[in-house]
């Protein structure tokens, strides 16, 4: 864990630390002989000017085996980072040189603390010395060269199209929802000829397909096999819907068997004449399809008029239906009606889905994936950001400030050694698991007016909470902070790897520790939240600027 900045010296365990490590320099030789770490830092200069940039070098000797790891980011606040150059390795029998060079300045004017550095060496923290930078102000040439007002503030109108454009949207997104459902299942579309035909019945469709047949050209352009293929499949697919027999499929002699069973069983009303005549008809075609005869044009038209007479001797042979049948029929129908209600159905919620899923995609392009996820679906920390917010005032004394939600007062155990440097402690805290959001508050009244507070201590007590709840790799930096009002404090901030409750899963996650105070007492805020939740992030802000601290108590 790195930690910049923050140093604790606590005297009674000195006493302690120095006596176990004599006892281990006297009873472990060999652990002991190697050489200690050597950590050295220097700058080119301590005095700049605005925008220019120091150069500060860090040094280190350790063994070859020995794991490093220099500071990394924004770790030098008050100067500014402007880059961090590779490490330069050298090497020299079982010693390790590293060399680190970081480029630092700053845009304002004034002296500037630079402050310690920690350098992690096989997981123990060696500090850098801190540093004094002067940075001065750029002369300003105010007579040759002419100065002017600052230009007032303008308003600008901003766009109605916010929520506005969202309506519209899902207006015309149900709107054209609505046209395709009347459209493809309301709407009584004309039938075309087809359609119109295959509602008929078997006889009707029979008689229009042997009209359609006599006035073709088949027989004038000597195609006699599809001619005698379409008069037989007529009369085929007539018996086989109007009869019930298996008619398309069955030979020639297959099928007036049939028919002559259907005869006997006195369920088709049929003279023997008949019969014969349309053995010689299935006959000739089958000549004429397997065999390529060709009968004479007189015939071949006669043939057709016979086939003719067949199917009506035949609509007049079949006997009335009964009442079940005709139930069957009605059912069939009301099957039929179903299933195109259904694919009608089915066509309508194809095109509205069509229509949400090219406005999904339009909103997408336009406003960014995350935007419309977060609008449709929403989030914890989004709720929390945009519901009714909470100004109140928590603890003596008194820290105030906006939250989304309000502050639970927690009630705090204080240890017998704790007891005789704090008279009150007041703490209140909200947590949002689901939004891994965490806000609190700590007002601290010391037993001694005069007493002043210890920051430093007070930061080490709270990340070693952290790392008490499983937090690991935390990074601080540090920072002055002023309230709106104007009253000074300190901001530790920085981020880390923080522990889900009640899993073995880490997220990446920030938090801020702001401290102020004076003689006799103390106040903290103290917010953790997730590093890459952008409304998180909006709700740290707009906490911050609405802290404000009472100084006198």
């Amino acid at each position: 864990m790195q930690r910049d900045n923050i140093h604790v010296f606590k005297s009674t365990g000195a006493g302690y630390f120095t006596f176990i490590l004599t006892i281990l320099l006297a009873f472990s030789p060999p652990l002991f002989s190697q050489q200690p770490p050597r950590v050295e830092s220097s700058t080119d200069t301590a005095s700049i000017r605005i925008g220019e940039q120091i150069q500060w070098t860090v040094v280190v000797e350790v063994d070859s085996t020995a794991q490093v790891i220099f500071p990394e980011g924004q770790t030098f606040s008050p100067l500014e980072t402007v880059e961090a150059y590779k490490t330069d390795t050298t090497r020299k029998k079982d010693r390790m040189l590293l060399q680190k060079t970081y480029a630092l300045t700053q845009f304002d004017s004034g002296g500037y603390l630079l402050p310690t550095q920690r350098i992690e060496i096989d997981g123990k923290g060696y500090f850098t010395d801190s540093l004094f930078v002067m940075v001065a102000t750029i002369p300003v040439d105010t007579v040759n060269q002419k100065m002017f007002d600052i230009k007032p503030m303008m308003e600008v109108e901003t766009s109605p199209w916010g929520w506005l454009g969202w309506l519209a949207l899902g207006l015309l997104v149900l709107l054209l929802g609505g046209f395709a459902y009347y459209w493809f299942y309301l709407r009584k579309k004309p039938l075309t000829e087809a359609e119109k035909e295959a509602l008929l019945p078997p006889y009707e469709r029979a008689m229009k397909e042997l009209k359609r047949l006599e006035e073709s050209r088949y027989l004038i352009q000597d195609e006699y096999k599809q001619y005698y293929t379409e008069l037989t499949g007529i009369v085929r697919a007539y018996l086989e819907e109007e009869v019930h027999i298996s008619a398309l499929e069955s030979t020639t002699a297959q099928l007036l068997e049939k028919l002559e069973l259907l005869r006997d069983a006195g369920k088709l009303d049929l003279e023997e004449s008949t019969l014969r005549q349309f053995q010689g008809i299935l006959e000739t075609a089958d000549l004429v399809k397997f065999a390529k005869n060709k009968p004479e044009l007189r015939k071949a038209e006669e043939d057709r008029t016979h086939v003719e007479e067949i199917v009506r001797k035949t609509k007049e042979a079949l006997p009335e239906p009964t009442e079940e049948e005709l139930l069957q029929q009605e059912t069939y129908r009301m099957a039929m009606a179903e299933q195109q209600r259904k694919r009608k159905v089915r066509f309508a919620l194809a095109g509205v889905g069509g229509l949400v899923l090219i406005g999904l995609i339009g909103a997408i392009a336009y406003y960014g994936f995350s935007n419309v996820k977060d609008y449709l679906i929403g989030t914890p920390s989004k709720s929390l950001l945009e519901g009714e917010w909470v100004a109140s005032s928590y603890g003596y004394p008194p820290v105030i400030l906006e939250t989304p939600e309000v502050l639970y007062r927690k009630e705090i155990e204080l240890p017998p050694e704790a007891r005789a440097t704090i008279k009150d402690l007041d703490a209140f805290a909200y947590d949002d698991t689901r939004a891994h959001l965490s806000i609190a508050t700590l007002s601290t009244v010391f037993n001694k007016p005069d007493e002043e507070p210890d920051y430093e201590g007070a930061v080490e007590q709270i990340l070693s909470g952290f790392e008490k709840n499983g937090a690991r790799n935390i990074i601080t930096k540090q920072e002055d902070f002023t309230t709106v009002s104007g009253v000074p404090g300190i901001r530790v901030f920085g981020r880390g790897e923080f522990k889900i409750p009640d899993s073995d899963r880490f997220l990446k996650g920030k938090y801020t520790i702001l401290l102020f105070g004076g003689n006799g007492f103390m106040q903290q805020v103290v917010l953790s939240w997730e590093e890459e939740d952008p409304y998180a992030e909006e709700i740290v802000a707009r906490i911050l600027k609405t802290i404000e601290v009472k100084t006198v108590i």
